[in-house]
């Protein structure tokens, strides 16, 4: 710990992450104050990050205001009943992490800050550099007015609480783009509150108890994706209409429609009677069948001077696709993005992506196929849970791939034709029966950042070179190749 704690009085971050810890360290709360003897204290740097994630905390304490400099904290996946009053004492911090404990309340101080002019410990002024706040999988029935304070918050999540209003105060949060609320008890969401929002691109309001659905969430142009399903607003099936109308009328301004999660069944008709739409999400529905009307979205259009998009992105993940729709691809050649894992498909032709000539990217997760013929110009490739015993030869081909995700399979090696992958950035070769990796590997760096392998049965490599990350191994292996 000692060690630990003089490379964070050098470096300005501390990660006390699964350490089994029940309390703080009290020469965290020291900081400077606890500098050893023969360290040079002029050298010394204040505490600026502190990640004490996945412990047994219980309490957080006052001191806490020792660290005036601090900009990050998470204190996530512990054990807090509550959040000291310090926390608003912290004129630096801009991400706060407290979620997955038991709060059952948030101070007010939260809202206000040590003033950096006026150096007094009792006095608080607004935290105005404070933007993003997660304190979802709690037991908060509330939250504070002060938040409004917070008048940079553009992340807030509060997810699977029992909280029952928003206050009005939050008004304030001008600049918020991600906003996640599931999983609570509102019954209402105010239209002021909703209309302040201008700049939101996502909302998620599922599972709470909404008897009605705000009609300013219609005017919020900068939205991308909207959640309300599970909710009281009226029947399911006019709840369901109600939100599929407001993305369509969202659509138009941002190319993109979301009808994710909404129980479909079928492919409404908003999807292609609207002219413009570039991204189509219909993910974590009962789709079983595209139908052929989809295949318009293709269409370019020129209406009073303007061109309308061809569909290029189309996302159908977790729904109950069994048989693929060739006819239907055929008229959609300008997809570059096509996600279909987690479906329960039988089979795909073997030429099922030889009219998808612009596909970059292609995710065929959770479904236990054999591979079509891959088109070359592949750039990101997903290929999770599908029983691959070896990596398709195809794949060796993609010269352009960036990003190939192969984990959770039984693959047992991988072949020295990974080599030919000279683009690659991400490998994931997690969750399978690996042995061993080829010297030619190494070979991929320096392109390639980030190589995943936990889980696998490696014997040729020690395991105190697998947990020093990507950079190590692929020097390893790079150093087992033959001199010439």
């Amino acid at each position: 710990m000692d060690r630990i704690l003089k490379a964070a009085r050098a470096s300005g971050s501390l990660n006390l992450s699964n350490r089994s810890l029940r309390e703080v360290p009290d020469e965290v709360y020291a900081n400077l104050e606890a500098a050893g003897e023969g360290e040079k204290w002029w050298e010394a740097v204040e505490l600026h990050k502190l990640i004490l994630a996945h412990n047994s905390i219980e309490v957080l304490k006052e001191e806490l205001r020792n660290l005036p400099q601090l900009t990050v904290l998470n204190i996530s996946h512990n054990k807090l009943t509550h959040l000291p009053q310090a926390v608003g004492q912290l004129p630096s911090l801009k991400l706060l992490d407290v979620s997955f404990n038991s709060i059952v309340d948030v101070p007010e101080e939260i809202g206000s800050a040590t003033s950096l002019v006026n150096f007094n410990r009792s006095s608080f002024f607004p935290l105005s550099w404070f933007y993003r706040f997660d304190c979802s999988n709690n037991q908060l029935k509330e939250l504070p007015r002060s938040l409004g304070n917070c008048i940079n918050m553009s992340y807030f999540k509060a997810s699977n609480n029992s909280i029952s209003c928003l206050p009005e105060e939050l008004m304030s949060w001008s600049r918020m783009t991600k906003l996640d609320i599931e999983g609570n008890k509102l019954t209402t969401l105010s239209e002021k509150l909703v209309a302040s929002w201008a700049m939101l691109t996502e909302l998620n309001a599922s599972k709470n108890m909404l008897d009605s659905i705000p009609e300013s969430i219609g005017n919020l142009s900068h939205l991308i994706r909207l959640d309300l399903h599970q909710n009281k607003a009226g029947s399911a099936t006019s709840v369901k209409e109600d939100i599929i109308v407001k993305a369509t009328r969202l659509s138009i301004s941002s190319k993109e429609l979301s009808l994710q999660n909404l129980g479909l069944t079928a492919v409404p008709s908003e999807v292609w009677e609207s002219n413009d739409i570039a991204k189509l999400d219909l993910s974590k529905n009962s789709i079983e069948e595209l139908p052929v009307e989809l295949s318009s979205c293709s269409t370019l259009q020129l209406v009073d001077d303007q061109t309308y998009f061809h569909l290029q992105v189309l996302i159908l993940s977790r729904n109950k696709i069994a048989e693929w729709p060739s006819a239907m691809f055929k008229s959609l050649s300008n997809l570059t993005c096509l996600k279909l894992d987690n479906n329960p498909l039988k089979q795909i032709p073997a030429d099922g992506l030889s009219f998808l000539q612009n596909l970059q990217i292609l995710d065929l997760s959770g479904n236990a196929i054999t591979l079509p013929q891959l088109t070359r110009q592949l750039q990101e490739l997903y290929l999770r849970r599908m029983q691959l015993r070896e990596v398709p030869s195809d794949v060796l081909s993609l010269h352009q791939l960036r990003i190939l995700d192969l984990s959770q399979n039984y693959l047992q090696s991988i072949p020295q034709g990974i080599k030919a992958l000279t683009c690659l950035n991400e490998l994931d070769l997690s969750d399978n029966n690996i042995s061993s990796l080829p010297p030619e590997l190494g070979l991929l760096e320096p392109n390639l950042q980030a190589l995943r392998v936990d889980g696998n049965p490696l014997r040729s490599i020690r395991r105190a070179i697998v947990e020093r990350g990507s950079k190590a191994i692929l020097n390893y292996l790079k150093d087992k190749l033959p001199e010439n």
